[in-house]
C-alpha cells in the first residue's frame, strides 16, 4: 500500500472538516425545527383545548382562535429566533474583531497563549507551541476563534434561516392539535386532540433525544408532563370561565 502524500493528507483532512461542518449545521437546524414543532404542539394545543372547554365553545370559534394562535406563534417564534440569532451574530463579530486586532498588537503573546490552550488539554508544552505555530501560520484567527471563543470564524448563523425554520416548524406543529379539535368528531374532540398531541410529543421528544444522543423515555416523558399539565389547565380555565359567562 503506498503511504499517501501530504496533499492527499490536506484534502483528506479538508473534506473531513467540511463534513463535520455540514452535519453540526444539520444537526442545528433539525433540533430548532424539531423544538419549534414541540412548541407550536403544545401551545396551540393548550389555547384550542381551553375554548373548547367552554359550553358555548363551536366549531368556528375555535378555529378561528387557533388560527390566529398558530398565526401569532409562528409569527412570535421566528421574530424572537430572527432578534437571539441576530444579537449572537454580532456578539461573535465583535469577539473576532477583538482577537483580529489583538493578533495585530501582539503576535507573540498571543501564539503563547494558543499553546497554553493545548497544554491544557493534556499537550505537552513542546508539541503544544508546535500545533500552535503551524495554525497559526495556517490561519491565526481561525486558530484562536476555535481554541479560545469556540466558534468558527469562516461561518455565522443565519438571522433569517433561523427566523423561517422557526417559523414554518411552529406553524406545522400548531396544526395537529387545530385539525384535531376541529375535525368533523365533534363529540370527541377533546380526545381526538389529546390523542393526537401525545403521539406527536412522542415522536418529537424521541427525535430531540435521538439528536441530543439522551436517552428518549426521559425526553419523552417531559413532553407528555408538560403537554399535559398545559392542556388539563387550560381546559379547566376554559371550562370555568366559559361556565361564568354564560
Amino acid at each position: 500500500m503506498t503511504k499517501p502524500n501530504s496533499k492527499e493528507i490536506d484534502t483528506q483532512i479538508a473534506k473531513a472538516e467540511f463534513q463535520r461542518q455540514t452535519m453540526a449545521a444539520k444537526l442545528n437546524w433539525l433540533r430548532a425545527g424539531v423544538l419549534g414543532a414541540n412548541d407550536g404542539i403544545m401551545s396551540t394545543s393548550g389555547l384550542v383545548l381551553g375554548v373548547a372547554a367552554a359550553p358555548s365553545a363551536t366549531a368556528s370559534s375555535i378555529l378561528i382562535a387557533g388560527t390566529a394562535a398558530v398565526v401569532a406563534g409562528s409569527i412570535s417564534m421566528a421574530g424572537g429566533e430572527y432578534t437571539s440569532v441576530s444579537a449572537q451574530k454580532d456578539s461573535e463579530k465583535a469577539a473576532l474583531a477583538v482577537e483580529r486586532q489583538e493578533l495585530l498588537d501582539n503576535p507573540e503573546l498571543e501564539l503563547r497563549e494558543l499553546a497554553w490552550f493545548y497544554e491544557e488539554k493534556g499537550i505537552s508544552p513542546d508539541l503544544a507551541i508546535k500545533i500552535a505555530e503551524e495554525l497559526t501560520a495556517k490561519d491565526a484567527l481561525k486558530a484562536h476563534a476555535e481554541a479560545e471563543l469556540g466558534i468558527d470564524s469562516e461561518q455565522h448563523v443565519s438571522p433569517t434561516q433561523a427566523a423561517l425554520s422557526s417559523f414554518v416548524a411552529f406553524g406545522l406543529g400548531g396544526l395537529l392539535p387545530l385539525v384535531a379539535v376541529t375535525g368533523p368528531w365533534e363529540e370527541f374532540r377533546i380526545q381526538a386532540t389529546v390523542a393526537s398531541v401525545a403521539v406527536a410529543l412522542i415522536i418529537t421528544g424521541f427525535v430531540a433525544a435521538k439528536i441530543g444522543k439522551a436517552k428518549s423515555g426521559r425526553g419523552i416523558l417531559r413532553n407528555l408532563l408538560v403537554s399535559g399539565m398545559t392542556m388539563g389547565i387550560t381546559y379547566v380555565i376554559g371550562l370555568l370561565v366559559g361556565t361564568h359567562l354564560v
